[in-house]
């Protein structure tokens, strides 16, 4: 089968969970014998094009930033991709039997759903999220919210087959009036399915991981270790990443008190974020905003608890199940999330023990391979069809 995926990123020049699974299911196709191009924006310097075994790359947009300085996507570069990916599916849209385009940035999948208009070539699109009319005035603004939201919804009354990851998401896409079937993928984990051995630390030790973006919520974390020192004195924190709210982090460390409580050194290499995980009494991920909460698992597999806050656009939360693998604090008030901690800390090796029964039952569907393999199975159906 000839495969083409649609993404503007390309791991690991740029990394995350999406950029994981687009860049594993090439791979998995490729294995399979399957004739795979993969679309994206040049993302490396001249001479170091990617290698990829049996993964034809070709760039459809020049090199440039994601984000601006306020940590949101700019408008010009995924405008620039998507005309780049019609360019190309006019010219070529008779050479593939599917299409598989993120449905982030919504330009390449317009162009897409265009340029296959009658040709009889499949479109699959990955909704990782689906965005509320509120969500999208409170990210961009009035208008511009507005105008967001309408093209997300154009997107997703394009004739496709749809994947999700939650069921978050899943109903908002069909409240959105998808145009075609929807098919709900449970996994983006790429490590061990084993639970790995790991010593925790000696004082209670909470971790963040991720960007410091508004949507994280990351300046919540000071105040929080603040008031569960109250009932755990020798509770402490690490911070990892960096993001634009860096400066708000550091002023809520000396806010609440916490400078020799709390570290927030940046970036850190992926084996110390691994090692990290391992050493925490729990992750706390008070986002607002998650698609699907791949840290959640990732903290699992070392047998460590994860919170999260209750929120209407935190399809994190389908991740937990309460006292077995962490808890969902009422929001990112101090006091809710310091009262999760404790429950944390007062869990103890019995909780940990409990996450990682969690991770070793749930950990062959939650991974890359997993959903790879359900997404083999619709492209067959689709050639059948």
């Amino acid at each position: 089968m000839r495969v083409c995926l649609v993404y503007d990123c390309l791991y690991p020049w740029t990394v995350g969970g999406a950029e994981r699974w687009l860049r594993a299911l090439a791979e998995e196709l490729a294995r399979a014998g399957h004739e795979v191009t993969y679309l994206t924006r040049r993302q490396w310097e001249e001479g170091d094009e990617p290698q990829i075994p049996g993964v034809r790359i070709v760039v459809v947009s020049r090199r440039e930033e994601l984000y601006g300085p306020d940590g949101n996507r700019t408008i010009g570069e995924p405008l620039r991709f998507g005309r780049g990916v019609l360019r190309h599916l006019l010219r070529h849209r008779r050479d593939y039997d599917v299409v598989h385009a993120s449905a982030a940035p919504f330009f390449g999948v317009l162009g897409a759903g265009v340029a296959l208009t009658g040709s009889g070539t499949t479109l699959c699109v990955d909704w990782f999220e689906v965005w509320s009319r509120d969500y999208w005035r409170r990210y961009l603004g009035g208008l511009r919210g507005v105008v967001g939201w309408a093209i997300q919804r154009l997107c997703a009354r394009l004739p496709q087959h749809a994947f999700v990851y939650s069921e978050l998401h899943r109903r908002r896409l069909l409240e959105e009036g998808l145009r075609g079937r929807a098919t709900t993928l449970t996994g983006l984990y790429d490590g061990p399915v084993e639970p790995h051995a790991t010593q925790p630390d000696p004082r209670p030790l909470v971790l963040f991981a991720g960007r410091h973006i508004p949507e994280k919520r990351v300046p919540a974390i000071p105040p929080a270790i603040a008031a569960a020192r109250l009932r755990v004195p020798e509770l402490h924190a690490l911070v990892l990443g960096d993001g634009p709210e860096r400066g708000d982090l550091l002023a809520a460390i000396d806010a609440a008190g916490v400078g020799d409580a709390v570290e927030a050194p940046g970036f850190v290499a992926t084996q110390d974020v691994t090692a990290a995980m391992g050493r925490a009494t729990c992750l706390l991920f008070p986002s607002t905003r998650e698609g699907y909460g791949l840290v959640v698992i990732e903290a699992a597999a070392n047998g460590t608890p994860s919170i999260v806050v209750r929120g209407e656009d935190n399809a994190a939360v389908e991740l937990i199940t309460e006292g077995v693998n962490g808890f969902i604090a009422a929001s990112d008030a101090p006091e809710d999330l310091a009262d999760a901690i404790v429950r944390a800390v007062e869990g103890g090796a019995a909780l940990r023990a409990r996450t990682a029964d969690w991770f070793a039952r749930e950990a062959p569907r939650l991974t890359i391979g997993a959903s790879a393999r359900t997404v083999l199975e619709v492209y067959e159906q689709v050639a059948r069809r």
